[in-house]
């Protein structure tokens, strides 16, 4: 195997880079903040754990340990009842939709009223 073409590539040049979408905007982020009790560092991290930052990239942008990123993160999950950073970020989306509805505002993600497929325009496959 080749190995050349591969040591200029930087750890920022990946396919897998950090999504260019931000889901909550800074209402959402209020109102995730004072419905869980978040405190502002709290709230920090968890916006860089949204964005797809690992535990040591937070440490370095917020100029804190990785053992105080987990402390956060721990008290996170305790306080708004889940075991994962995508699960943290899932109840995020979710509590904020249920907000934009109730007050009015731009959800985080678009709502769409998805149609049932017809049975009669509805595809089928025949073994011949």
């Amino acid at each position: 195997m080749d190995h050349s073409k591969t040591k200029n590539i930087k750890p920022d040049d990946s396919v897998y880079g950090l999504p260019a979408v931000i889901l909550l905007n800074p209402k959402h982020w209020f109102y995730i903040q004072k419905r869980y009790h978040m405190s502002p560092r709290e709230v920090q991290v968890a916006k860089l754990v949204c964005q797809g930052l690992s535990n040591e990239e937070i440490a370095k942008d917020l100029k804190i340990k990785r053992g105080t990123v987990k402390t956060h993160l721990r008290n996170i999950y305790r306080r708004i009842r889940v075991k994962s950073k995508i699960k943290m970020l899932l109840k995020f989306v979710n509590v904020a939709i249920k907000f934009s509805i109730k007050s009015g505002t731009t959800p985080p993600i678009p709502i769409i009223d998805i149609e049932k497929p017809d049975k009669k325009t509805s595809t089928s496959f025949e073994i011949p």
